[in-house]
């Protein structure tokens, strides 16, 4: 069960969302971008990202100035979400404010890649 905490945390921070995300998620929502359906400030284990999609499993994170001083915590969540098996990817406030095309390019390269099989942990005979 969820953290009633949580949840309504990331209910808040979609109706505080910053500039940056606000200009990301008109790109991305309602399946807008190459048919991908994201949803925005989505709880995945003990973290709130800022977008996620299901198919193929991959999260963008918006960071802002306040992560420069965050590298340890930022990197411990990334690997917690890639063992949820997604992929991370990461932009800045100004990439986006300043070179969405760029983002939104970036973005499209990582979805035309093949996401990596999920190996089971007994083998092939699992």
């Amino acid at each position: 069960m969820r953290d009633a905490n949580l949840v309504q945390r990331a209910k808040s921070m979609r109706s505080d969302a910053t500039e940056p995300e606000q200009r990301m998620w008109l790109a991305l929502r309602a399946k807008r971008f190459a048919g991908t359906k994201f949803r925005r400030q989505k709880v995945i284990g003990p973290y709130i990202v800022d977008f996620a999609a299901r198919d193929p499993m991959l999260v963008i994170e918006i960071d802002g100035d306040t992560h420069s001083d965050r590298a340890g915590y930022d990197a411990g969540r990334t690997t917690f979400l890639e063992e949820q098996g997604y992929r991370v990817l990461r932009f800045n406030n100004m990439d986006v404010m300043s070179n969405l095309e760029g983002v939104l390019h970036t973005l499209d390269n990582a979805l035309a890649q093949a996401p990596l099989p999920t190996l089971s942990p007994e083998g092939e005979r699992a």
